[in-house]
C-alpha cells in the first residue's frame, strides 16, 4: 500500500523537487500551495502534466499555511479520500534579504508566521490522525545556518529557521511515544537551483535601509552575495534534498536518521549539529528518558 506524504511549499524550489522525488518513489505525493485556482493554476497545470508523463501519484492540494482553516481543509480532504496520512513534510517558507534593523518588526513577525507558526497549524490539524495511527513520519526541512555559518543581510530568516529546528527537536521527543518519527534535513546555501534568492524580501524600512548602504564600504551587499554563491560548488545540486527526503520516506520505521545535512557549501553544520544533538541525547539518558530518542508507540498503551 502507497504512503501518503503531504509536502507543505510545494509551488517551487526544494518543496516541488521533494514532492516529485516522493511520487517517484512510489508514494501518493500532494505538493501543496497557495491560490491553486489563481496564481498557482498553471503550476497545478504542469505538475498535473508530469504526473501522466511519469505515470506516478503526484496531486495538488490547496493550503496556505498561514490560515489555519486552509491547514485544516487540507488534513480532512486527505484524511477523507485515504483514511491516513503517513508524511507530513514541512518546507513552507521565505527568505528576505537586507540590514536587519531595516526590517520592522511586523515583518519579523511575517517571517516567523510563515517558517515556524505555520508548521504549528499543519501540525495541528495532522497531529491528532497520525497519533490515533500510533504511526507517521515528520520531515522538517532546516537550514544549515542554525548551527553552521551566519553571514549578515540574512538575520531574520536565519532566527526563523532556527526557530523551527528547534520545534522540531522538541517535537520530536513528544511524539516518539505515539510511534511518530522525525527526520530533520539540513540544506545548505544553494545558491542556484531554487527560488530562494530571486524571490527573497526586502526591508520595508527604506531610510534605515539606505542609511546601511551609504555607511557600508563600496559594494558591500553586492560583493556578500558573490562570496555567499562562490561557497556553492559548480556541481552543488539542490534536486538532491528531494531524493534524500525519498530515500528517508522509504526507510524502515526506527532506521531513519534523525538528522542529514547536504552542505556543499560546507559552512561547518556537519561539525556542529553531531555535537549538539549528541548533548541532546546526552541529557535525555541523564534523566532516564532515553526511550524517547525513537518511536516506541507500545510505551504510551
Amino acid at each position: 500500500m502507497a504512503q501518503i506524504a503531504l509536502v507543505t511549499g510545494a509551488s517551487s524550489g526544494f518543496g516541488r523537487m521533494i514532492a516529485g522525488e516522493l511520487a517517484a518513489a512510489g508514494l501518493t505525493a500532494y505538493a501543496s500551495m497557495r491560490e491553486i485556482s489563481g496564481k498557482n493554476a498553471g503550476t497545478v497545470a504542469e505538475i498535473a502534466g508530469e504526473a501522466r508523463e511519469k505515470g506516478v501519484d503526484l496531486r495538488t492540494i490547496e493550503l496556505d499555511v498561514q490560515d489555519e482553516n486552509s491547514a485544516n481543509a487540507a488534513i480532512a480532504d486527505i484524511i477523507r479520500e485515504h483514511g491516513r496520512l503517513d508524511v507530513l513534510v514541512h518546507n513552507a517558507g521565505h527568505m528576505v534579504w537586507g540590514p536587519l534593523e531595516a526590517f520592522t518588526p511586523d515583518q519579523l513577525a511575517q517571517l516567523y508566521d510563515v517558517n515556524v507558526l505555520g508548521t504549528q497549524r499543519v501540525h495541528r490539524a495532522a497531529l491528532p490522525h497520525m497519533r490515533e495511527a500510533r504511526a507517521g513520519l515528520l520531515v522538517w526541512i532546516s537550514s544549515s545556518s542554525v548551527m553552521g555559518g551566519v553571514p549578515p543581510l540574512l538575520g531574520p530568516y536565519f532566527a526563523a529557521k532556527a526557530g523551527m529546528d528547534q520545534l522540531a527537536v522538541s517535537y520530536a521527543r513528544e511524539l516518539a511515544p505515539f510511534g511518530i518519527e522525525t527526520a530533520i534535513v539540513v540544506p545548505g546555501a544553494y545558491t542556484k537551483g531554487t527560488n530562494h534568492f530571486a524571490h527573497a524580501g526586502e526591508p520595508e524600512d527604506k531610510k534605515r535601509a539606505d542609511a546601511f548602504t551609504a555607511a557600508w564600504p563600496d559594494g558591500f551587499a553586492g560583493r556578500m552575495q558573490k562570496a555567499l554563491a562562490a561557497t556553492d560548488p559548480p556541481d552543488s545540486d539542490p534536486s538532491e534534498i528531494g531524493r534524500v527526503v525519498a530515500k528517508i520516506a522509504r526507510s524502515p520505521v526506527g532506521r531513519r536518521p534523525f538528522r542529514t545535512v547536504i552542505d556543499p557549501a560546507n559552512d561547518g553544520s556537519k561539525v556542529t549539529f553531531p555535537v549538539v544533538d549528541r548533548v541532546r541525547e546526552q541529557f535525555l539518558h541523564r534523566i532516564g528518558f532515553a526511550e524517547l530518542l525513537h518511536p516506541s508507540p507500545e510505551v504510551s498503551r
